[in-house]
């Protein structure tokens, strides 16, 4: 949490293998007039592990944030990256949502299937493990690459967020491998969220990496028309950080 509990509430949700630290930057310049919620998604950074594979789905998720907003108890703005804004969205389209506003980050209601099987392919099956810090980090600067042109203290930082210390030395990273079970455990398959993306009527922000291969030109231009603001990061794939 960033900011003045009684401030109006933005709440920030993250990607299939990040965490709510991915905001800090944001959140603290918006801390002055906003309440700024970052919460890790069950299985990602400090939440505790779902107890099978099969759990990790939007539907889990979008429970999980439910209570939260039920906590929250007010209306709130939400940013999501990815995965993130894939539960947006599912929420923003509820009946007497409590989203005010809408800024998707790199996704929108058609995702392609070669970028579903090359995220997929990049969550390993058995954890790896790195020696240092600096070698997680080198290894998000490769998956990582799409997040954008970002300072050497970004990447540290990043990394920092990204490492679960393990008990006989050495880290891998801060979520449970099974998130990935499901994508797995069938062939991905081009995913159409249109019947959820046309019950939303709050202002939209759509953003777009340039070089994205989950947000395409062609979905951002069809966001724009049925109304949503859009802007394009330039050297920046999925998704800007």
């Amino acid at each position: 949490e960033f900011g003045d509990p009684q401030a109006p509430a933005i709440i920030c949700v993250h990607g299939l293998t990040r965490n709510g630290r991915d905001f800090d930057i944001l959140a603290e310049a918006l801390a002055a007039q906003f309440h700024v919620i970052c919460p890790d998604l069950p299985g990602r950074g400090e939440s505790d592990w779902l107890p099978s594979g099969a759990l990790y789905q939007p539907a889990t998720y979008v429970t999980a944030l439910a209570h939260l907003l039920a906590y929250i108890n007010k209306p709130v703005a939400w940013i999501g990256t990815s995965l993130g804004g894939i539960c947006g969205m599912m929420i923003a389209a509820a009946h007497h949502t409590p989203v005010t506003r809408l800024v998707l980050n790199d996704i929108g209601p058609h995702i392609p299937a070669a970028a579903l099987i090359r995220i997929r392919d990049y969550i390993a099956e058995r954890p790896e493990v790195f020696p240092t810090i600096s070698a997680l980090e080198a290894h998000l600067r490769l998956i990582h690459a799409p997040f954008g042109a970002l300072s050497d203290s970004q990447w540290a930082h990043l990394a920092a967020n990204s490492a679960r210390p393990l008990p006989h030395g050495g880290y891998t990273m801060h979520y449970d491998p099974k998130i990935a079970d499901l994508i797995r455990a069938t062939a991905p398959r081009d995913a159409d969220l249109e019947p959820v993306w046309r019950q939303i009527s709050v202002p939209v922000l759509a953003i777009q990496g340039a070089g994205s291969d989950l947000l395409t030109a062609s979905t951002l231009d069809q966001m724009k028309k049925d109304g949503a603001a859009t802007f394009i990061v330039p050297e920046a794939g999925h998704a800007p950080a």
